[in-house]
């Protein structure tokens, strides 16, 4: 394994930060801050391998949970069953956070640090918006390399 140089991703319009990774906690869970521009969010995705929690600190999300959605503002615990597509989007008009959890962590580790751009360690700040949509196929293909099946269109633009 090759050694970590960075924290700190950015990826569909999301800001995550590793708080703890999957070896930080002997294999147990992985723990991530996300700082989401608004508008911004995960598509519709699923990881059987992973279970996935989170808790929001700032603003307001829409999560959608196997077609269902729910606004989550401070304080909501979402949990999302092994294997459900879920996704969320950020709906206010500033950046939202909220800390993730995942466990075992492994799946998440591996997807958010091959498939985000790196930032300088520590980073909190959302990266100014580029206007240029991701490389859809490139995300799709890092999911698929690591248990995260992504359920994206090609307008995704965040």
């Amino acid at each position: 394994m090759s050694a970590i140089q960075t924290d700190t991703y950015h990826l569909f319009g999301i800001l995550v930060r590793f708080i703890a990774r999957n070896p930080d906690t002997g294999g147990a869970f992985s723990l991530v801050e996300a700082t989401t521009a608004p508008g911004a969010g995960a598509p519709p995705n699923r990881h059987p391998a992973d279970d996935e929690s989170f808790y929001v600190l700032e603003g307001r999300y829409e999560f959608m949970i196997e077609g269902e959605k729910r606004v989550a503002t401070p304080g909501t615990f979402v949990k999302v069953p092994p294997g459900a597509v879920h996704a969320f989007t950020n709906i206010d008009e500033k950046p939202s956070r909220m800390l993730i959890i995942n466990m075992p962590g492994k799946v998440h580790d591996a997807f958010f640090s091959q498939a985000g751009d790196p930032m300088p360690p520590g980073t909190r700040e959302l990266p100014p918006q580029t206007g240029e949509p991701p490389d859809i196929q490139r995300l799709v293909d890092v999911g698929r390399r690591n248990g995260v099946e992504l359920f994206v269109a090609e307008s995704v633009g965040r």
